[in-house]
């Protein structure tokens, strides 16, 4: 049944028209709704954990815990916790524009209850002189969420959610004894269930010895685009939880980490390049690329590369001051000083350089997503075509998704890489070696399968850099975001676990090039 809360509120929500009969916002709103709605369950959820922390603060290693929320004032945490609050807040004033919150919510909800179900009923055999009589079994699930119905018996069996005396035309499976009958929702069509909560079924027994029917229901969700929301809120807790395990765990490096990071968003190039980041991806929205009806594609491969470019070159940019001009500085040196190692240092400088891109990608990513979202409508109505549904802006949206966390993975591994760099030579130098190291890793497998590779030296240098730099190519999958194909999960699994390696390779090479440096 529809929760009680939800069933009072429904007439209201979503009913308030603030855009007159424009439906054209409430289908680009919805989307972005959901990750909203996601953000509000990661702060509640949040807030649920802040006293298990509390009462762990006495514990040594935890102890640091208990500083987790004064971070939000002065950390990465600040940016990041604005961009939530601000989808949190849309999760709650979207209720009264978008499409069918109250149902969505509700669907929500009853995710726990939702997967595969098996019960056993005793059917009764019929009477030996009469007409075998109807029986009544409780089930429990909605016509919308059912995905397969599994009937198996010993007995010939007709099962439906009809009764006899229903004025509707029955719909009834035929059940064979010893075979397993199916309905499954992706190869019927139409529903043969008359009501929208089907509590019971009606089996009629036409054998002549009582059997056992097994029924087993597999329900998943009516609105799949839930699961953006159940996604968003684990991004939100993931995000807090890292960061509370890197202040409790690494109090030394979190120092290290938190003074670059506020030192390179104080940087006037970090501001340059959110504004120009942020006109970019709007500005991408508008431009006419003349691909006939491809427009999106075009936006997506420009957001992302252009997205990353931008952090790229501030990841660079902080290496390089940050590590290389402090220890030309010697500024290092008073540092070191202090109760911090050389590794303290130099993983700290590298967690505050990726905490200040995550930051970039955080609200650029937020921006771009909110674009991409917007962009079938923005086409339908610049060709005068049928606005597109929310559930095809939703598609749109979550499609770039994969292509982001890509682009973080690589310019994960390109900060580490100019890490190592910094920590022998100047900004200029670090500057274009990395750029050398990025066209060269998105080049490896061209070389590779090059028809030149005939030749030995093309060879030997196609497997030398495949050996030495990163496969960047690896992380390029934009053609195909573009394009709608889906990325398995499997593979950003595998991406993240290569990424880890190498970042773990270059980060053991800086430690090496930094450990005999003279700082004085």
């Amino acid at each position: 049944m529809t929760n009680a809360p939800f069933a009072i509120v429904a007439p209201l929500v979503g009913a308030f028209d603030f855009f007159g009969n424009a439906l054209w916002v409430s289908n680009w709103l919805t989307p972005l709704w959901l990750i909203g709605v996601g953000a509000l369950l990661g702060l509640a959820v949040l807030l649920l954990l802040w006293p298990i922390a509390w009462l762990l603060r006495k514990v040594p290693v935890f102890g640091r815990l208990a500083e987790v929320p004064l971070t939000i004032s002065e950390g990465p945490l600040q940016l990041i916790f604005g961009v939530v609050v601000a989808l949190a807040v849309f999760g709650v004033l979207g209720l009264f524009v978008v499409r069918r919150p109250a149902e969505m919510i509700d669907a929500l909800l009853r995710l726990p209850q939702l997967g595969v179900h098996t019960a056993t009923f005793e059917i009764a055999a019929p009477p030996a002189d009469d007409v075998a009589a109807e029986q009544a079994i409780e089930v429990s699930f909605r016509r919308n969420e059912i995905y397969s119905l599994q009937l198996s018996a010993d007995e010939p069996l007709t099962v439906s959610a009809f009764a006899q005396d229903d004025p509707g035309l029955p719909t009834n499976f035929n059940v064979k004894p010893g075979e397993v009958f199916e309905w499954n929702r992706a190869t019927r069509s139409g529903s043969p269930f008359p009501k929208e909560v089907i509590d019971e079924l009606f089996v009629l027994n036409q054998g002549t010895e009582p059997t056992k029917l097994v029924v087993t229901i597999d329900t998943r969700l009516a609105y799949p685009q839930i699961w953006t929301a159940v996604y968003a809120a684990l991004a939100v807790i993931g995000v807090y939880l890292l960061y509370a395990l890197q202040r409790s765990l690494m109090p030394r490096i979190s120092a290290v980490a938190l003074s670059t990071y506020k030192s390179e968003t104080a940087q006037p190039l970090f501001l340059i390049l959110m504004a120009l980041g942020l006109f970019g991806v709007i500005i991408f929205e508008f431009i006419p690329y003349n691909t006939f009806g491809e427009d999106i594609k075009m936006l997506k491969m420009s957001g992302l590369t252009l997205i990353m470019i931008f952090a790229i070159v501030q990841a660079v940019w902080a290496a390089s001051t940050s590590i290389s001009e402090e220890v030309e500085g010697r500024t290092a040196l008073t540092v070191l000083s202090k109760p911090i190692t050389r590794r303290d240092f130099i993983i700290g400088k590298y967690l505050g350089i990726l905490w200040t891109v995550a930051v970039m990608f955080a609200i650029l990513g937020t921006v771009f997503l909110a674009v991409v979202a917007y962009k079938p409508i923005y086409d339908a109505r610049e060709t005068s075509k049928d606005d597109p549904t929310w559930q095809q802006c939703h598609d749109e949206m979550t499609g770039i998704v994969p292509g982001l966390a890509l682009s973080f993975m690589e310019t994960g591994v390109i900060a580490a890489i100019s890490v190592a760099i910094s920590t022998r030579l100047p900004m200029l130098a670090n500057f274009v070696i990395s750029f050398a190291i990025y066209v060269l890793g998105h080049l490896t497998p061209l070389l590779v399968q090059s028809k030149a590779n005939e030749f030995e030296i093309v060879r030997f240098f196609g497997r030398f850099i495949s050996t030495i730099f990163p496969v960047l190519e690896y992380y390029d999958i934009q053609a195909g975001i573009a394009g709608g194909a889906p990325v398995p999960l499997v593979y950003l699994g595998w991406m993240l676990l290569y990424t880890m390696l190498y970042i773990a390779i270059a980060l053991f090479l800086a430690l090496i090039l930094f450990e005999d440096r003279d700082l004085a």
